[in-house]
């Protein structure tokens, strides 16, 4: 069978209908493909079995569908179909991890749920399969971005997720923000105040405005553009700010 015909506009209907419609937070599962983990210990699998709930790999390999009706999951059969990995390690590719803790972006139990549908003659291997994303994606069956939808039988999904807007973002509401204030770290060499503007302005070592710019939080990561032109990124855990190796508290 052709790729053409494989991957026809009603494939997999019903299971479309049931993800888009998953308020429940039911698990879905990709059944009977053929599976390139990337996972040096998984490798790869032929008839078998992905299980995403959320934004989160929980199972792979064959029988997992025997529980399917136990666990009220969304089954997508994937006969005739090829899995990889949608975001893909190119280090690893070419063998250049040494460890599997190395490895990242593979269809691994608990790794996030980046995955790629292609039909099997698109996808003699992972590079084979991500050429057939980027020259024929009319011939995707699924791609799936951190367990959301962004293609299903070759075309886009509705309310898929979209990228940011290329350019320097417009600056954030901070007014009641908690994490506004000056921040301190261990050593009291790093004196770094985030103000409700947006702006940022560090004391290292008693030297003031060593360095000033514009920030943006997002959730618990938090990214500077300094004045000078350089990017750098902090990440806020609990009631501590670590960034560049410091580790800060609000003073």
């Amino acid at each position: 069978m052709s790729a053409s015909n494989t991957n026809r506009a009603d494939w997999n209907e019903q299971a479309l209908k049931e993800i888009a419609s998953n308020d429940a937070g039911r698990p879905v599962l990709f059944s009977n493909a053929r599976v390139l983990t990337m996972d040096p210990l998984i490798g790869t699998m032929t008839g078998a079995d992905v299980l995403i709930v959320g934004s989160v790999v929980v199972g792979v390999g064959p029988g997992i569908v025997t529980a399917a009706q136990d666990d009220n999951a969304i089954v997508v059969d994937c006969t005739g179909m090829t899995i990889v990995p949608a975001v893909v390690d190119a280090v690893a590719l070419v063998g250049g991890r040494a460890h599997r803790s190395h490895h990242v972006a593979t269809l691994t139990p608990g790794n996030t749920a980046d995955l790629l549908v292609v039909p099997d003659e698109c996808a003699t291997d992972v590079p084979g399969a991500l050429a057939t994303l980027f020259a024929r994606p009319d011939q995707v069956s699924a791609l799936v971005a951190a367990g959301d939808l962004v293609l299903w039988a070759g075309a886009d999904v509705p309310g898929r997720p979209t990228a940011p807007a290329a350019g320097i973002p417009a600056s954030q509401d901070l007014t009641g923000h908690p994490r506004i204030g000056v921040w301190i770290d261990r050593e009291d060499f790093l004196h770094q105040e985030l103000t409700m503007d947006g702006r940022y302005d560090e004391t290292r070592g008693g030297r003031p405005h060593a360095y000033q710019g514009q920030f943006w939080i997002d959730g618990n990561r938090i990214d500077y553009l300094d004045d000078l032109g350089f990017w750098a990124f902090g990440e806020f855990h609990g009631d501590e700010l670590h960034h560049a190796g410091y580790v800060m508290k609000l003073g």
